[in-house]
């Protein structure tokens, strides 16, 4: 059996409890749902369900119903919604674990009234106002729900909408909300009980208040992040993710040394050279050697010295002082300084979403500040 691995990801419970528990508050009277899809944003599904249910998530969210298989399977009793609607072979599955599917199509409520059995099933119907990528056009939504609505096993929980725009265009985002709103109305004035309605993510939850109605679905907001800076400015949102390894080896080269694969950056001056075990196959993109990407080492930022590895970067720590063995901050603070998600987003033209989902499965979890840690 091998050694401890020399690179980690740190997630901070703590800091996730916080951050769904200040937004719960932001948000009251509207119910918080946790999105913990792609493996809790990289930062672990489960424990992140956990911490965030203990922070006051009323509900959770995945994409995939093997996600939602995996938190039952963990001992998670909250509702959980899956976002995108199942294959219709999924439905047994779906039912078995008592997850709330998002329906959108006429050939996905058949195979739910098939595999409902005597076993009543809730679901979420999605409307599309715009996004343009699935659910049910308005005239089809209105189908659906009459047909759900007549089946004795099946009940409408709710109807939703996701946002295309929250965090750039308010007067879209409305008509989104208006859109949805709509259909719920029409469905109401024809005697079809609609219990909830929910459209906000993140950022229509903390810069649309409007758009709140009986839930939001956060998912970038629990772990820290915002997506644009004004969104929730006023709270103290924790980034919860930090992405650590350790110097394995030191070298002094000359001026004009040239380190790494492709030889593509000269050093300008006399340097001490750090090679760091960790690289594009951990979620380190190789176009951060090239784009100006830096990691802190003794609280300070050094740049990439070359081209990052699969599984090595080598970094340009000047004068030092450096010694094998010293922590190497990829992602998070160290000292006073920070190299944030939304630093990674800028370098390499991109949004912080795909930066912390991209650490991949090579880096162990290290939890602090709960009962995992």
């Amino acid at each position: 059996m091998g050694g401890v691995r020399q690179s980690w990801v740190e997630v901070d419970l703590a800091a996730i409890r916080h951050n769904v528990a200040s937004i719960a508050a932001e948000v009251a009277p509207a119910a918080m749902c946790t999105v913990v899809k792609a493996d809790g944003y990289g930062h672990g599904d489960v424990p992140v369900a956990e911490a965030a249910t203990a922070g006051g998530a009323a509900s959770l969210a995945v994409a995939l119903v093997e996600e939602g298989v995996r938190l039952r399977e963990a001992g998670i009793d909250h509702p959980i919604l899956v976002l995108a609607e199942p294959p219709p072979e999924d439905a047994p599955e779906v039912v078995a674990w008592r997850l709330t599917p998002t329906v959108y199509t006429e050939r996905f409520v058949e195979s739910l009234e098939r595999a409902a059995g005597d076993r009543p099933v809730g679901v979420h119907l999605k409307v599309d106002t715009g996004m343009h990528r699935v659910g049910a056009d308005p005239p089809l939504a209105v189908d659906l729900a009459r047909r759900i609505a007549a089946n004795r096993l099946l009940s409408l929980e709710a109807v939703w909408t996701h946002f295309a725009v929250a965090e750039e265009d308010q007067h879209f985002t409305d008509a989104q909300t208006s859109a949805l709103l709509a259909v719920r109305d029409r469905l109401r004035a024809a005697g079809i009980a609609v219990p909830a309605a929910h459209a906000a993510n993140t950022a229509g939850a903390l810069m649309s208040p409007s758009a709140r109605l009986d839930m939001v679905r956060v998912g970038l907001g629990t772990y820290g992040l915002r997506p644009h800076p004004s969104a929730g400015a006023h709270l103290d949102l924790r980034p919860a993710m930090r992405v650590v390894s350790r110097v394995a080896h030191v070298r002094s080269l000359e001026e004009g040394s040239r380190p790494s694969y492709g030889r593509r950056r000269a050093l300008g001056r006399r340097s001490l050279v750090a090679t760091v075990p960790i690289g594009y196959a951990d979620g380190v993109s190789r176009r951060l050697s090239s784009v100006g990407g830096q990691v802190l080492v003794r609280g300070r930022r050094v740049p990439y010295a070359g081209t990052v590895t699969m599984d090595q970067v080598v970094v340009d720590v000047g004068d030092g002082p450096v010694e094998v063995g010293d922590e190497v901050v990829v992602l998070g603070s160290q000292g006073a300084e920070s190299i944030a998600a939304d630093d990674w987003a800028a370098w390499l033209d991109t949004i912080s979403y795909e930066i912390v989902c991209d650490f991949g499965p090579r880096l162990p979890r290290r939890y602090s500040g709960g009962d995992r840690a």
